[in-house]
Parts: structure tokens; C-alpha cells; sequence
């Protein structure tokens, strides 16, 4: 028996909540995936699985036993890719995930030139605004703004992205050109909520040094940032929109920057920036084909977004 294979199938059938999603991963067929863990059962003498045509769960053996040999299935990607570091290019599967506006706006343009760039990788992009867990999804990396953040993974800052307040120019010929942004309470506002969790996406400036949030009055919400700029776009409000969105409107006249001279009282608020970060699981996941990845994304940062 192929005990290596046999463990891996049984990690990643625990990890992806199903003996099929398991095999899916590894690159085999389900019913491999399925002889192996049972060959696996059959040498321990105990029941790893509790197995049904709809579901599948641990046994209090099979918890134990994964416990103890979960870390394997990782440590042999990773030493394949040490070896592979030794000797060529970085090659095997790279799965990132990614908030859906940087996914379709940021890195779908750049995926081109790197898959070119590193022919033996093969690339795997998620882009959703929910919560994705690493281990569940059989992450690689995952591209997180700071409120995303969560204790347990390793982030690397790789950006600082500019937001921008904007309006379009129907909104404010109607509504009136706000001057700071204590004005924002009187304004119809588009406001972004998190789907993991409900929060609301803070709009937070900086003046004299000193961060403050606007208080607002949110008109429409949506958890999706494209949708927030079409409602803008057609003279729903004003929104807060990450510099890579609002930029190419701004330049073709279709939304007008807000607050980039000093308010009535001579004091300049500016928008604060929000940053990127590359994250992993824990600092060994730090692998050649994850150092790659993050290089390049480095590399490609317009130099205005480049962190402070």
C-alpha cells in the first residue's frame, strides 16, 4: 500500500469536507481516493470515516489520527517545492484568493505575464468579498485588505491603495459640492458592507496627522464595489472607492474627485489609505512558488500605491 498517498487522500478528504473534493485536489479519481483510505483503515484496524451517501464525518479515532498526521500531506508539497527550487523554475499548483474588485480589476490584468513569466505553475484565482479559510479551500495565499485580517495567518504588507470620494456629476450639479467632510451627513452616501461579517466599510480620513471617521447617511448599501460604482456612476451618491475603480471614470469625466483642496476652515482631509496584504498560513508556507507570487505583485504595484 501506498501509505503516503493513502494519508494524503484522508487529509484532503477531512480538509474538503468530502472524500470526491479530496481526490479533486490530489489530481485523482475519487473511487482511488476511496481505496486508498479504506487500505489506510484496514492496516490501523480502526475506522477513520464515518461514510454516507450525503455526508461524511470523523470518527473520535479518525480526529486522533488526523491530528497527528495532517501537517504530512503540506510537508511533502513542500519539500517537493524546495527540491524543485534547487532545480528549476517554481512549478505546481498556486491557488490565491482574492477580494473580488482587486481579483477582476488588479490581478486578472497581471495573471497573463506571470503565467507566461513562470510556465510551470499552474494558477488558480478566487476572487469573493466572503470569508475563505485556508485549510478548507486548500489555499495557497489569499490577498486581504486590513479589516480582513485574522489571527492565525501570516500577512506581508504589499500595498497601500489610495481611496478616493467621488460623486458624479449629475449628483453634485443637484446635490451640491461638499467642502469637508462633516458634510457627508447631509449627502445621499453608498455605503460598502463586509458579507463575512456585516460591518460597514469605515470612510476614514486623515487631518493634521489625526485620523477621524466621517459620520454618514448611507442612501444604498451593497457588498459589492462594482455595484456601488454603477449606482455612483448614475448619480445615486457619493461612495469611497479604491483608487484602481474610481481613476479610470475620474479621467473620463464621468465621477468627480471629492475633497482634494483645503475645506472653508483652510484644513485639507484626506482620504486614508488602506492596506494589502499577501497572507499565508503560518511563515512556512512561505514557499518558492509564494515568494514568486508576491514578488512579482510587488513589482507590479503602480509606485503610488508602494507602502510608507
Amino acid at each position: 500500500m501506498d501509505t503516503l498517498r493513502a494519508i494524503e487522500s484522508f487529509v484532503k478528504a477531512v480538509e474538503a469536507g468530502s472524500i470526491a473534493a479530496g481526490a479533486k485536489r490530489l489530481g485523482i479519481s475519487p473511487a482511488a481516493a476511496s481505496q486508498g483510505i479504506a487500505r489506510l483503515e484496514a492496516s490501523l484496524g480502526v475506522r477513520l470515516l464515518t461514510r454516507t451517501t450525503r455526508s461524511m464525518s470523523l470518527t473520535d479515532s479518525g480526529a486522533l489520527y488526523y491530528q497527528r498526521v495532517r501537517h504530512i500531506a503540506r510537508d511533502i508539497e513542500r519539500a517537493h517545492d524546495a527540491i524543485s527550487s534547487l532545480q528549476a523554475e517554481p512549478r505546481g499548483r498556486l491557488r490565491v484568493a482574492s477580494t473580488a474588485a482587486f481579483g477582476r480589476h488588479v490581478l486578472a490584468p497581471l495573471m497573463p505575464a506571470f503565467n507566461a513569466r513562470f510556465r510551470h505553475l499552474a494558477l488558480e484565482i478566487l476572487t469573493t468579498d466572503r470569508s475563505v479559510d485556508h485549510i478548507q479551500e486548500d489555499l495557497d495565499v489569499s490577498i486581504r485588505f486590513t479589516p480582513q485580517l485574522e489571527d492565525g495567518l501570516v500577512a506581508r504588507r504589499i500595498a497601500s491603495l489610495p481611496f478616493l470620494f467621488c460623486a458624479s456629476p449629475t449628483y453634485l450639479a443637484k446635490a451640491g459640492h461638499p467642502q469637508t467632510p462633516e458634510e457627508l451627513r447631509h449627502h445621499d452616501c453608498l455605503a460598502f458592507r463586509f458579507p463575512r461579517d456585516g460591518r460597514f466599510l469605515s470612510w476614514g480620513f486623515i487631518r493634521d496627522g489625526r485620523r477621524f471617521e466621517a459620520d454618514i447617511r448611507a442612501a444604498m448599501i451593497s457588498d459589492d464595489i462594482d455595484v456601488l460604482t454603477q449606482m455612483a456612476l448614475s448619480g445615486g451618491g457619493i461612495t469611497r472607492l479604491a483608487d484602481f475603480i474610481a481613476q479610470p471614470h475620474i479621467d473620463q469625466g464621468r465621477l468627480v474627485p471629492l475633497f482634494e483642496e483645503p475645506g472653508s476652515d483652510g484644513v485639507h482631509a484626506v482620504s486614508e489609505p488602506m492596506d494589502i496584504y499577501l497572507c499565508v498560513r503560518d511563515r512556512h508556507e512561505f514557499t518558492p512558488k509564494v515568494k514568486v507570487f508576491m514578488d512579482y505583485l510587488v513589482e507590479q504595484m503602480p509606485p503610488r500605491w508602494r507602502p510608507r
